[in-house]
């Protein structure tokens, strides 16, 4: 599956420049990507999306401002109809989203559903 990716509307954030830097996204972002649901059979299993590599571009960009340690960035997500607040974590070079049980329960999530997912990070 190839992942989708847009972020649009009011809350899509802003672009600072300071003189000699690159632009510099702020917060707060929104944005909507798609991806599948994978599961990691590690110590603690876990289910998850991946955020495709354009948005874990902007995501970095704003980790500085909105990250509590460790690369954690808290984020406000709905799949479906189901909204919930969670925190990203960066993985291999992007972030992975955390999917709770009850959001795979009421989505009827398993590993390999594709999701739509719209998330706002906000400081």
């Amino acid at each position: 599956m190839q992942a989708v990716a847009a972020m649009s509307g009011p809350m899509a954030g802003h672009w600072r420049r300071r003189a000699g830097h690159p632009r510099v996204q702020t917060v707060p972002v929104q944005m909507t990507f798609s991806g599948p649901v994978w599961f990691w059979k590690g110590p603690s299993p876990w289910y998850f999306v991946t955020v495709p590599d354009d948005q874990a571009a902007v995501i970095a960009s704003v980790a500085g401002a909105v990250s509590y340690g460790w690369g954690m960035i808290p984020v406000r997500v709905r799949i479906g109809g189901t909204q919930w607040a969670t925190a990203m974590f960066p993985k291999d070079g992007s972030y992975v989203l955390p999917i709770r049980a009850s959001v795979r329960a009421s989505e009827g999530l398993m590993t390999g559903t594709a999701v739509d997912v719209h998330l706002v990070i906000d400081a």
